[in-house]
């Protein structure tokens, strides 16, 4: 069984987060697809989720995650420290929320973003859904 990020597929910062991801995710469990991608707008729609969510989404045994509920089951599966993360899922949504939001709302400010969605590596490319 394997889970499907959809990220922003030209923000700087979820690109690094997918790369971020991927260094620390060896099994291959995550599948990734841009949210601007025919894949990603596909799913959008066969999940239900509304299109006005651009950050990231985790969809995990026919169940979405969003915002800060996504980071944290994202973290669950990762090598190392990070899977600890996951602990912050005992902290109210509507406050890990806002600080997700906080950034999410000032990503390409204060990171940037790209004029068209990332080219994955050969070796990368096996993880893409699109």
């Amino acid at each position: 069984m394997e889970a499907i990020i959809l990220f922003d597929g030209i923000c700087n910062l979820c690109n690094s987060s997918v790369q971020f991801i991927i260094k620390r995710d060896p099994t291959g469990y995550f599948k990734f697809a841009s949210l601007q991608s025919e894949v990603g707008q596909r799913l959008l729609k066969q999940y239900e989720v509304s299109k006005q969510i651009d950050s990231l989404i985790v969809i995990e045994k026919q169940k979405v995650y969003i915002k800060s509920s996504a980071a944290l089951q994202i973290s669950r599966k990762l090598n190392g420290f990070w899977r600890y993360i996951s602990i912050l899922r005992i902290l109210p949504p509507l406050f890990r929320d806002f600080l997700y939001d906080l950034v999410a709302k000032n990503r390409y400010n204060w990171f940037g973003k790209r004029e068209s969605c990332m080219l994955p590596t050969a070796e990368m490319k096996k993880r893409f859904l699109d």
